[in-house]
């Protein structure tokens, strides 16, 4: 009998680590595995796997070390002995640990989605007391080596999204955000955080206006940075090409209106935006930065350039845009490159076979 794999997320909101959750769930529960998700109760999580029809456990989670989210998991394993819990995040990790420690030992089994160094003994002894740690890029493996990791315990799997046809009125999309018929659009989809870096994106946008002047700027997603950026924007004279769209429900038609995806990460574990991207066949101009080039090869699947250099990502913005069968042989390309190794299908088999070399 396979193990139940229960899925741990301690997020109250809805950003790509909680999407790749739901989709892992949903692949297994495809499959025929017993899954469920303990998620933070009344987060965006919660709410969405309901409605997808996947088991939800709601816990009490609120930051690291958090007491009830703990002991709500430890009886948790307790009552589900057969459980292997699938921790995927920081937080879910540190409760995972301890819970199984109070209630029941059962395997588990880490998520590391982002490339930040690991911090202090605690979080290097955590990761260390897993049986298993799941690497979305080989970029987070090797800094998770760094920090400690025994490469025996790395599991490399590449985040996945769903291969689907773009939905119809992407064009509406951005006409409703005012962006011109006739507009070069640049487009951005990533949360407002500082490690994503708008703001050499913003940069870039300034010396692409002078050479390129039907070059707009839009940028989907929310964060604490947002008031930070538009001041930016204004003061470099691009506010009225630059669109902060804000958080979107309506991708599947927006992405793929944009001429080009440009992702301006210094630091990224893979990006998850990306591969919507190449799933959809759009162009991509990104930094060579974390696991950005195991999805994006410079000259094949899109353009690479240093991260934290504004004059280069704007000469490649420039060029591809100048580029119309440049911009659609890339974008074939990416699809490509999506298809053989960035599916959530894939995602789901490759993380299962981590389940099985465990149980």
């Amino acid at each position: 009998m396979r193990p139940r794999v229960v899925h741990v997320d301690t997020a109250a909101s809805w950003r790509g680590g909680q999407n790749q959750v739901l989709l892992t769930a949903q692949g297994m529960m495809a499959r025929g595995v017993a899954t469920e998700i303990a998620c933070r109760r009344g987060g965006e999580l919660e709410a969405r796997a309901r409605a997808a029809g996947v088991s939800v456990e709601p816990v009490s989670f609120r930051g690291d070390l958090w007491p009830a989210g703990i002991l709500a998991l430890a009886r948790r394993v307790r009552q589900q002995p057969d459980s292997v819990l699938l921790l995927h995040d920081p937080h879910a990790v540190s409760a995972g640990l301890i819970a199984t420690r109070l209630g029941r030992r059962v395997p588990l089994v880490a998520v590391r989605r982002v490339d930040f160094p690991l911090r202090g003994a605690f979080s290097r002894a955590k990761y260390a007391a897993c049986d298993g740690v799941i690497v979305v890029s080989s970029a987070i493996g090797s800094v998770m080596g760094r920090g400690g990791i025994a490469s025996e315990q790395l599991a490399l799997v590449y985040e996945g999204v769903p291969d689907r046809r773009p939905a119809p009125g992407g064009k509406e999309a951005l006409a409703a955000l005012g962006v011109p018929e006739d507009a070069l659009v640049v487009g951005n989809v990533a949360a407002l955080t500082a490690h994503k870096d708008h703001a050499t994106l913003i940069d870039a946008m300034m010396i692409l206006r002078a050479k390129q002047p039907q070059a707009w700027l839009v940028i989907a997603g929310e964060g604490e940075l947002r008031g930070v950026l538009e001041a930016q924007a204004r003061a470099l004279g691009v506010a009225d090409r630059t669109v902060f769209a804000g958080f979107r429900t309506d991708l599947d038609r927006l992405l793929p209106a944009f001429s080009i995806f440009c992702l301006s990460s210094h630091m990224e574990g893979l990006g998850t935006s990306l591969l919507d991207a190449m799933a959809f066949a759009r162009p991509i101009v990104a930094t060579r930065a974390g696991g950005i080039p195991e999805a994006v090869e410079d000259g094949v699947t899109g353009r690479v350039v240093p991260p934290r250099d504004p004059p280069a990502l704007a000469q490649a913005l420039l060029e591809l845009l100048g580029d119309p069968a440049r911009q659609e042989a890339l974008g074939r390309a990416g699809r490509r490159r999506f298809q053989e190794r960035f599916t959530a299908d894939r995602m789901v088999e490759n993380t299962l076979a981590v389940y099985a070399e465990l149980t």
